[in-house]
């Protein structure tokens, strides 16, 4: 098993020290879902949801996350986005909406965490927007499907 490396010889939680690692590019993408009743999605489709366009705002609800993921997540490292892209799609087949965000920067630590948080803050606000139409919506899957840079290298998943 690896060490913890956000821990402190004493145990104790602090932030890792990225001082001594060289500047590369590094990106990151991670999904999420959302189930809908089809009625729900139809709407979404539709535009005739009360609160507005639910695909527009949880995009940029998922940019503006990204961004903020620091302030969010303890331990993480404010770092520079070079950009963040986050895709917000229906599908009707789930049925749902489908959330993918990409990541990326150079410098010395990952944007894993800026993915991550870009497509839950995004699934957060689908939900926000829908939950006067539906009670049984569900925020599912939320993964990091993709990451290269760094000493670690490239790692896919699904």
């Amino acid at each position: 098993m690896t060490k913890l490396t956000h821990l402190d010889e004493k145990g104790r939680a602090r932030m890792v020290d990225v001082g001594g690692k060289k500047d590369t590019r590094r990106t990151a993408t991670a999904r999420a879902e959302v189930i809908l009743s089809p009625q729900t999605l139809a709407a979404v489709v539709e535009g005739g949801v009360p609160k507005g366009d639910v695909l527009a705002v949880a995009r940029i609800a998922g940019i503006t996350g990204g961004k903020k993921t620091p302030e969010l997540i303890p331990l993480t490292h404010p770092i520079g986005l070079d950009s963040l892209k986050v895709e917000v799609t229906p599908d009707k087949e789930l049925p749902g909406i489908r959330i993918e965000a990409t990541a990326t920067t150079t410098g010395k630590t990952g944007v894993e965490m800026e993915a991550m948080t870009a497509v839950s803050v995004a699934a957060l606000t689908v939900y926000d927007m829908l939950k006067g139409l539906e009670k049984g919506i569900r925020v599912s899957d939320i993964r990091l499907v993709y990451k290269a840079g760094g000493k670690s290298g490239e790692w896919r998943g699904e």
